[in-house]
């Protein structure tokens, strides 16, 4: 796949993720996985809460196992649910008793406790049920509010078909009650409670929210619905529940069920520290001193097994139900508790959105790394925004699509990329893989679309390298030493040339080909090349040391550079192509590597070559010299490790150099044998002495046949 093909698929891959998470988002196709992981984030934002400290305005009277065991199995007679109550308003002064139990059988003693009921602020229990088989036993309250409120408007409240109340008899007495519902989740955890649910065509309240208003006067109850807007987009569900008295008002906000969140304290029980527990048989016996409960909201329920009145919450796998009313109306009391706003829809959607812009625009230019960071830097910013919204807000809003959403992006990215690039890098292994070395490819790999094979026109330098003595070397080794010599020599010379960030053209015989430039741009081309034929040079001992061992004659490099504007990329024929050079640049190049014999030095160097690599690299001026096929001459130079450069002998070789090189152009024949021999004499070492030599022979030559008058020191060479 292309490059381009790949950006069209992971820009549908990007929109395909982001599609499937809207869905999600708006309802038209839930997914539970992420109900199940949003559930899992609030838990755990839960936790991190807990434990709160004890709550003081609210016991719970506890029928516990002592109190089963002391006074019987439960049911109790209604006489002694009656001496309890009596205990609790008489002696212990109790302000509102709510029951976590619902009198649904009529018994003999049921006048007993409607006597004890009447006219103190008790709050009976009831329990709502749905199926095939729900029955309406007992009496319930009168409804929360007068369905009117609603103005027609549907909202979804918790519908149950049935439900058990209290007999008439002592709901008569005690006409205020709530249920004791809760909403167990797909994981079985009870985490939400109805605050008013719906029964034939009646809406009630829950044990909790009854308490509230029987302890605060019995303000009345109005649903409220949330603004329209394309926030909250299609909203069935009441935005709060306000309660209202004497010009006060109290919003409860409420989810899409008409339900909130319990505002867990603690992990429940008498000994979870959350509440204070009162064992009920001490209280029928009085055990308790009086006014211990004054002015307390108490909840009667039980933590026995064998009441069956045990839930699973986040906090805790055995949590009694009881406890669960008791901070629900914790919660109500202190106006807090974590809630899913009605725009919590809407919020998830721009939630969405955000993240796959930011991911879109970002990732595919970055690097791999700063693709990581990026992304864990935008999961961190969603998480961080969750956890302020809960914890100083109490909303609790969706993460668990944002999250997903921003994995499937990173990873559709990263794994497609990497898949793609993986293409790509063979791909340019393929056209490169034999001329640049493996760094300069995996380079090009970042941006494979600036490389191709196309041919441009490009300022390069060029190098010619050939072997000499090949000739004598071949006729002193048998044909298979011969070849492995040359692959020896040859992978010596291209290991310098890749290192040095060459690209390799070509092997013409016993020479090779390469150029600095291109397909990778190098604005230092002319310095790296200047620098591999040095070592190239100086490389050559290693190798010439093997032969000396083996009595062979050893072998030498001529080597060319040039720079200027060429032609490079894939030339050749329909049969055969390559990825190469040509131009005048080049041509010149070869004509410089073959001068080296004459000048007797291993490297030349053209002016246009030196002109680029300026001071950075030391030279010696050889000749200025006309070659075939060239008008204008061309000034030689000859590079100069920076070790010889360095060394305390160079300036005075240099010094009688120039003055012969001086003298030779002014056609001073005597001045320049001079300077030379006085080259010959002291630098006897030299790796210039060949040169010193030819030149000498060059300079006795004009002082039998001087030179014309206009002469204008520039040698010809009339041969390739």
């Amino acid at each position: 796949m292309s490059a381009g093909g790949w950006r069209l698929l992971r820009a549908a891959l990007f929109a395909l993720s982001l599609l499937l998470m809207l869905a999600h988002a708006s309802g038209v196709l839930p997914w539970r996985f992420l109900n199940q992981l949003d559930l899992a984030i609030e838990d755990a934002q839960l936790r991190a809460t807990l434990p709160l400290p004890r709550e003081s305005r609210i016991v719970i009277v506890d029928v516990d196992e002592a109190s089963l065991a002391r006074i019987g199995r439960w049911p109790w007679p209604r006489a002694r649910v009656a001496a309890l109550v009596d205990e609790l308003f008489e002696r212990q002064r109790a302000a509102v008793v709510g029951f976590d139990m619902v009198f649904a059988e009529p018994e003999a003693d049921d006048g007993r406790l409607a006597a004890a009921l009447r006219g103190r602020a008790v709050v009976l229990g009831f329990f709502l049920h749905a199926g095939p088989e729900a029955g309406r036993v007992g009496q319930l309250p009168a409804p929360a509010f007068d369905a009117a409120r609603l103005q027609g408007r549907v909202a979804s409240f918790t519908h149950w078909s049935g439900h058990a109340g209290n007999v008439a008899a002592i709901a008569d007495a005690a006409p205020v009650a709530g249920f004791f519902n809760a909403l167990p989740d797909a994981d079985g955890n009870v985490r939400r409670v109805p605050l008013l649910a719906e029964t034939g065509g009646a809406h009630y309240e829950t044990l909790a929210l009854a308490m509230l208003r029987r302890a605060s006067g019995m303000p009345a109850v109005r649903p409220m619905f949330p603004p329209q807007g394309w926030l909250a987009g299609r909203y069935d569900g009441l935005a709060a529940v306000q309660l209202e008295q004497a010009g006060q008002h109290l919003s409860i906000p409420v989810d899409a069920r008409v339900a909130v969140r319990v505002p867990y304290r603690g992990p429940g029980g008498p000994r979870g520290g959350s509440f204070d527990y009162v064992s009920a048989a001490d209280l029928i016996d009085a055990r308790l001193p009086a006014g211990t409960l004054a002015g307390k909201l108490v909840l009667i329920g039980s933590t026995a097994p064998g009441v069956y009145d045990l839930r699973s919450t986040p906090v805790s796998e055995v949590y009694p139900g009881v406890e669960v009313h008791a901070n629900l109306l914790a919660g109500l009391l202190d106006g807090r508790g974590p809630v899913q706003p009605d725009w919590a829809r809407g919020f998830e959607i721009l939630q969405l959105l955000a993240a796959m812009a930011v991911l879109a625009l970002a990732l595919p230019r970055l690097s791999a790394f700063a693709g990581i960071v990026a992304t864990l830097a935008l999961a961190a910013a969603l998480v961080g925004l969750n956890v302020w919204a809960y914890r100083t807000q109490q909303f609790v809003l969706p993460l668990a699509s944002a999250l997903l959403l921003t994995a499937l992006i990173y990873a559709v990215h990263t794994g497609g990329g990497y898949v793609v690039e993986g293409r790509v890098r063979r791909s340019l292994a393929r056209l490169f893989g034999t001329y640049v070395p493996p760094e300069l490819v995996e380079q090009m790999a970042r941006d494979p679309q600036r490389y191709t094979m196309q041919a441009e026109n490009r300022v390069l330098t060029v190098m010619f390298c050939d072997m000499r003595n090949f000739t004598r070397m071949s006729e002193s080794l048998p044909p298979e030493e011969l070849r492995a010599l040359i692959n020896h020599f040859f992978s010596a010379m291209t290991r310098v040339i890749r290192d040095g960030r060459g690209t390799l053209d070509k092997y013409i015989g016993d020479a090779l080909m390469a150029f600095w430039g291109a397909p990778v741009a190098d604005a230092d081309h002319a310095l790296h090349a200047v620098q591999a034929a040095l070592a190239m040079s100086q490389g050559l001992g290693e190798l010439n040391a093997g032969l000396r061992e083996r009595g062979l004659p050893e072998i030498g490099v001529g080597i060319g550079l040039n720079t200027g504007l060429v032609c490079v990329g894939d030339m050749g024929s329909d049969i055969r192509r390559s990825y190469t050079v040509m131009g005048d640049a080049v041509n010149l190049a070869s004509r410089i590597e073959a001068l080296t014999r004459h000048y007797g030095v291993d490297i030349l160097v053209g002016e246009s070559t030196v002109a680029e690599v300026g001071a950075r690299a030391a030279f010696i001026e050889i000749d200025r010299v006309r070659v075939k096929g060239k008008a204008h001459p061309v000034t030689l130079f000859t590079p100069v490790s920076p070790t010889q450069a360095g060394a305390h002998s160079f300036d005075e070789e240099m010094r009688l150099w120039q003055l012969a090189l001086a003298a030779y152009r002014q056609q001073d024949a005597r001045e320049a044998l001079s300077a030379l021999d006085a080259l010959r004499t002291r630098f006897a070492a030299s790796d210039r002495r060949g040169l010193y030599e030819r030149f000498g022979e060059r300079v006795a030559r004009l002082a039998d046949a001087p030179m014309p008058p206009d002469w204008d020191g520039t040698h010809t060479f009339d041969s390739k």
